[in-house]
């Protein structure tokens, strides 16, 4: 009885506040709008036609034999990148949480390699690999003296994915380490039971929900990928560039939309798995902070190849983004290797660089802050309110992970072309700067709202009741109470969503128009041609502007977060 006056009390209080009101039908407005309709329309673009509710179009596009080899291309690399990704993640966290290093060279080289990818274009590894091990190639050609081999294909995706997704799993991997206790495994060693013994019947089934968990992000990351396939791939063709091609190349709509569904069939089932299987398997599995110091591993016979293995792995994959800059810098790649500046000068001059940077930068620069304080919102409705929306809410902004940048560009095209409906509402969107900043938001969203409903969960309730009961609105507590308590999740989401914005491509290379020039469009462009010296003075610059904009962050955050506070105290 007391629980249920407690409910009615909360709904009068709730509905008492206009603001809070008004937010969340603001909210549900726009997702719905950019995220389930776009979808939506991409089923009723697949499943009818002039002549009512029919299955012709999947017919049609099943018969397809580029279509079928499309799919069956799509979940090889899946597979292979998803296991060779956790994998190898695996073993770059266990050395660095289990085994003793005499040098800090690893524990760097580890710090560098697990950035990289964040702060770089997706694609930039793909460039590494053709001027590494193409026909041109620094290795093959010159060093191995190779002349007719084609890193183009199955297994140049493979790699250059593999590369990209590992450091993701490498660094899930060491949360769940870190977090096992080690009376457990030291019980087992007690009982004479050797390393590997342990690491077989204890630690393994302790962290193999979270290995599949890394599995299948880096699985749902890999069949999404859009440019890797496109500039790496040759005629092994995926998912994703048969879809871009079917739009582009065929002008077939409605057999891209319904390519778009079977991609979107895939990704969502994976991501059904991993968030509500898996996820709360691996919680239910480990047992928080460890509850004394761990014993390193400190035999030779196990530090010593260990770390040579992880430290080659981690130097060949620093040796290939060093790639990117000399490729700026040579007047030939794999031909005249005397070094200039052509190829920058050439950016600003003949390629119109600065209104490509201007344009991204500024269209970046808008999208994140909304992106951050949009997240910031979601998850505070979702860990301190509780209303019936609330479950549709962080439902609808997490699919957006699971939606590939691809399916998402086809969505916007079918449904915003013609309006809303094909009503005309909303029409002006399209085309528009408004539509590329609503993706830049829509595909960063579930990244700042899993920071910030984590960082919510650490805030006791009496905190922000005591602000209620002094008077003060929800949008007063929030702004003054919980945001600053939140303020290094809300910045690191800023920066989090400046670095997607700037360095996306899949959804936004089917919605830009002339009248915009982005720098990952135009390093696409380029690589596509062959013009590696230009797509590689691109990429450097973005590079410099990503990892610039990093930096200045976190030393913002240092300086101005909560961190700061909390450790003087």
């Amino acid at each position: 009885m007391a629980g249920k006056q407690g409910s009615k009390l909360d709904r009068q209080k709730f509905f008492a506040d206009p603001i809070m009101v008004t937010t969340i039908v603001l909210l549900i407005a726009f997702l719905t709008l950019f995220i389930l309709y776009p979808l939506a329309i991409l089923l009723v673009d697949s499943f009818v036609t002039e002549n009512g509710f029919t299955l012709d179009v999947f017919r049609r596009i099943m018969a397809m034999s580029n279509f079928r080899r499309a799919i069956t291309n799509t979940l090889r690399v899946g597979f292979l990148v998803g296991i060779a990704s956790s994998l190898i993640g695996l073993l770059f966290a266990y050395v660095e949480v289990y085994v003793e290093l005499k040098t800090k060279l690893l524990e760097g080289l580890f710090k560098v390699v697990s950035m990289l990818p964040v702060v770089s274009p997706p694609f930039v590894l793909s460039l590494s690999m053709i001027m590494l091990f193409g026909k041109s190639g620094i290795i093959t050609r010159y060093l191995l003296h190779i002349y007719d081999n084609s890193v183009y294909g199955f297994w140049g995706i493979v790699i250059v994915q593999t590369l990209t997704f590992f450091p993701v799993c490498y660094m899930m991997m060491k949360g769940l380490l870190k977090n096992i206790d080690p009376s457990l495994e030291e019980a087992a060693r007690d009982m004479g039971a050797s390393r590997f013994k342990v690491f077989s019947s204890v630690t393994l089934p302790l962290i193999l929900p979270g290995l599949g968990n890394a599995f299948l992000v880096t699985f749902i990351e890999s069949i999404a990928d859009f440019a890797n396939p496109m500039i790496i791939g040759g005629s092994y063709d995926t998912l994703a560039t048969t879809i871009y091609l079917q739009i582009t190349g065929a002008y077939d709509k409605q057999g891209a939309a319904a390519m778009a569904v079977m991609l979107l069939c895939i990704t969502l089932i994976m991501f059904i798995v991993q968030k509500y299987y898996l996820e709360a398997k691996s919680t239910a599995t480990l047992s928080g902070k460890a509850s004394r110091a761990r014993m390193m591993i400190t035999d030779r016979s196990v530090t010593v190849p260990l770390s040579i293995l992880c430290t080659c792995m981690a130097l060949f994959v620093c040796l290939m983004y060093i790639c990117v800059p000399f490729g700026a810098l040579f007047r030939t790649w794999g031909y005249d290797f005397h070094l200039t500046t052509k190829w920058f000068a050439q950016v600003f001059t003949r390629y119109k660089g600065f209104k490509a940077f201007r344009d991204s930068f500024l269209l970046s620069l808008i999208a994140s802050p909304i992106t951050a304080l949009l997240s910031m919102i979601i998850s505070y409705l979702v860990v301190k309110r509780t209303f019936k929306a609330k479950g549709f809410i962080e439902a609808v902004s997490m699919l957006a992970m699971a939606v590939p940048g691809t399916v998402l560009g086809i969505g916007y095209i079918r449904g915003f072309s013609g309006g809303v409906f094909h009503t005309g509402f909303l029409q002006g969107l399209y085309g528009s700067a408004a539509i590329l900043i609503i993706v830049f938001i829509v595909r960063s969203l579930p990244t700042g709202t899993r920071s910030g409903i984590s960082a919510l969960r650490q805030i006791d309730k009496s905190i922000e009741e005591s602000a209620y009961d002094m008077g003060a609105d929800s949008f007063t507590v929030f702004m003054t109470v919980t945001l600053p308590l939140i303020k290094d999740s809300f910045l690191s989401g800023l920066v989090t969503a400046f670095v997607r914005s700037i360095t996306a491509i899949s959804a936004i290379i089917l919605l830009v128009t002339p009248q915009f020039l982005l720098i990952t469009v135009q390093i696409n462009e380029f690589a596509e041609k062959g013009a590696y010296g230009i797509a590689c003075a691109f990429a450097t610059i973005l590079i410099l502007i990503t990892y610039s904009s990093v930096l200045l962050m976190n030393l913002f955050i240092k300086h101005f977060g909560t961190s700061r506070a909390t450790n003087d105290v």
